[in-house]
């Protein structure tokens, strides 16, 4: 047995998205197959548990090709001048350590040569993010790649629609005791952001973004502020 988040949008409280971990039969393996069927398994605890009809997996393992189109090494950023570049490149580019940093000749690289880029182990600790000469803290934890993910996927009418179809969210590969950022959590957040009808302004600059989802409570994959208690 294993346990992974479900990422839902809360419409109403402080809560912007609300986080279950759900139980599930995992299958040990790194084929496509064996972790289709930990979604598998993972989707329909969830739809018990948290009462939904469906759960959308956004991962390259996902068995939804829209799910696949959406994670980070495949969604695409287009800048106002005509540059494409994947979400995780434009993630790692952004990287700025004690001693290095960015590395913005990763905004060109695949995505797995981006996050694999041994520069990025090699420079001291990760002190903040620069992407496109506006500099981002560290704190909130995911609030530079929520809002490089939301921004992203609202150019891309097609895939946000989907999005905006379901209420529940995973990510197989997704572990909270390993990473920090989720791309299931963020697009929890477009649909939460969508329907309180929020999301225009979290869009428009870091300074409107920053004051939108700073709402006094946290439910992310690692802790819940309304339970006042760490997740894991």
């Amino acid at each position: 047995m294993a346990i992974r988040p479900i990422f839902s949008p809360s419409f109403e409280g402080p809560l912007l998205v609300s986080t279950r971990h759900v139980e599930f039969t995992w299958f040990p393996g790194m084929a496509r197959g064996q972790a289709q069927k930990s979604i598998d398994s993972l989707h329909e605890n969830a739809k018990t548990a948290l009462n939904v009809s469906r759960v959308l997996e956004i991962s390259s393992k996902s068995r939804e090709e829209s799910g696949v189109q959406l994670s980070a090494f495949n969604l695409m950023i287009r800048t106002a001048k005509g540059r494409r570049f994947s979400l995780e490149c434009a993630y790692q580019a952004s990287k700025v350590f004690e001693r290095g940093g960015p590395f913005v000749d990763l905004l060109d690289a695949k995505s797995i040569d981006a996050k694999r880029d041994e520069r990025l182990t090699q420079f001291g600790r990760l002190v903040k993010f620069n992407f496109f000469n506006v500099e981002w803290e560290l704190e909130p934890r995911t609030a530079f790649y929520d809002w490089l993910y939301i921004n992203a996927l609202h150019k891309q009418k097609e895939l946000a629609d989907v999005v905006l179809s379901y209420r529940a969210f995973s990510d197989i590969a997704f572990n909270p005791e390993r990473s920090i950022n989720c791309q299931a959590y963020a697009a929890a957040l477009y649909v939460s952001l969508h329907e309180r009808g929020l999301l225009l302004g979290a869009l428009k600059d870091k300074h409107h973004y920053l004051g939108i989802i700073n709402t006094g409570s946290v439910s992310n994959a690692h802790e819940n502020t309304v339970l006042n208690r760490p997740l894991l």
